[in-house]
């Protein structure tokens, strides 16, 4: 009992320990994203994947079990049913992006943590529990409009900086052998700040500044079911369902505007005066309702491939009761991933999960009358690592190759190469041995 005991706190040792280290590369990497569309509504959707799952296109509504090993498929949480071991994992993403306006461009490189889940199999069998956090949204952009105000030569100076993180937790559960459903509770929290700055050329005059800032807090539900079609002993066809509601999220407000100098060398001096503020203001808004639709085909340990499709009422998000302008969105994913030989006794790269996949979406923006667009190929591995008898650990690496916007009718083209790293550990934490 003491070696067990002692297994078990070497291995919380080890998992603090990474956490702590992811932690501190995260607080090291504040930027988290630099895109001119995240200005929109609450920033850059994120989504519920893990890296394994985004290397397929971002399929999942559907996948049950994509391989012997256990996954946590935030997605869809009727699919926690499927998890046998104490499941950890934990990840990195980078982003190198390039935007194109014309003949000019730009590029940057951001780096962060992505997320920490935990699930293990509830006692009865059939059924898991699981929290975590992860993104949800990204706000970050910085830009500058040169026009006039009367006569006058003015510069408006745009930027945004903040994120919304989600806190979940939530449990699936099997009836009969072929249905599954299961739910998520969400916390949703975290700030977003946009700064407007108007700044006149070549006069002696004070600049102004308004910023609005949002601090948001409060509970979300997603949900999900799962039906499974056997196709003999080995292989099946998973139909699926998800969705989160259109909840209503609790947020502080506060505005106001400052006005500022600038010295010879053109640095920012302090504010020396305030003219409006309202702080921490209660308000609400107003989540979009979604849907995703999920079908998947596989041969357990083999291969799999699979399809999703996904629709958001974008065109309801309001802030304290103000529309934000938005149109409904939807897009498609399609991917698969297969293994050689999963019970190879030799050959390592046999037992590597290999994936690819393509994803399109129309996004809730359009300007100009134009729709934004988004479409990415996407690929990457699962490289097992150490195994015993009773713990399994994988790599999960992940490419994302894509675009979003044109260079048609004035918008900017955003090129993205994003990189996601996962360390996924199965292990029989929880478990009660006997003794003779």
């Amino acid at each position: 009992m003491k070696s067990l005991l002692l297994n078990m706190y070497k291995k919380i040792n080890y998992i603090a320990a990474v956490l702590l280290l992811l932690t501190s590369i995260s607080v090291n990497a504040q930027v988290t994203t630099q895109s001119p569309y995240s200005r929109f509504g609450l920033g850059n959707v994120k989504g519920a994947l893990l890296p394994q799952f985004k290397a397929m296109g971002g399929i999942s509504t559907g996948v049950y079990k994509p391989s012997g090993f256990s996954n946590i498929n935030m997605q869809n949480p009727a699919s926690y049913s499927g998890i046998t071991m104490t499941t950890l994992d934990m990840g990195l993403s980078g982003a190198f992006t390039t935007l194109k306006d014309g003949s000019k461009s730009e590029s940057s490189f951001n780096g962060t943590l992505s997320h920490v889940a935990l699930a293990f199999p509830v006692v009865s069998g059939k059924s898991a529990l699981s929290f975590g956090l992860l993104p949800f949204t990204e706000l970050g952009y910085e830009y500058t409009v040169s026009d006039k105000l009367d006569t006058n030569s003015v510069n408006y100076l745009y930027s945004g900086e903040g994120n919304l993180t989600k806190a979940y937790f939530g449990y699936g559960q099997q009836f009969g052998d072929h249905f599954r459903i299961g739910g998520n509770i969400e916390y949703i929290f975290g700030n977003l700040q946009e700064n407007a700055s108007l700044e006149p050329v070549n006069q002696v005059a004070f600049n102004s500044r308004n910023i609005k800032k949002n601090s948001v807090g409060g509970i979300g539900f997603s949900y999900g079911a799962q039906y499974e079609i056997p196709l003999g002993t080995r292989k099946r066809i998973t139909l699926g369902y998800s969705g989160s509601s259109s909840s209503s999220i609790n947020y502080k407000k506060t505005f106001l505007t400052t006005l500022y100098q600038k010295d010879n060398e053109g640095a920012e001096l302090s504010p020396f005066d305030t003219v409006k503020i309202v702080e921490n203001s209660s308000a609400k808004m107003k989540l979009p309702l979604m849907h995703n639709f999920g079908i998947s085909i596989q041969r357990d340990n083999k291969w799999m491939i699979g399809a999703d499709y996904r629709m958001g009422q974008w065109s309801k998000l309001s802030m304290d009761g103000v529309n934000q302008g938005l149109q409904d969105s939807w897009g498609f994913s399609a991917g698969g991933q297969i293994t050689p030989d999963a019970t190879a006794v030799s050959g390592y790269f046999k037992h590597v999960d290999y994936r690819v996949g393509f994803q399109y979406d129309k996004t809730y923006i359009q300007l100009n009358n134009q729709d934004v667009k988004q479409m990415a190929v996407t690929f990457g591995v699962g490289l097992p690592l150490a195994l015993s008898r009773s713990s399994f650990y994988k790599l999960n690496f992940t490419t994302e190759v894509g675009k979003r916007g044109s260079l048609t009718n004035g918008l900017i083209q955003e090129n993205y190469i994003n990189f996601h790293l996962g360390f996924t550990l199965n292990d029989t934490w929880f478990r009660r041995y006997k003794f003779d």
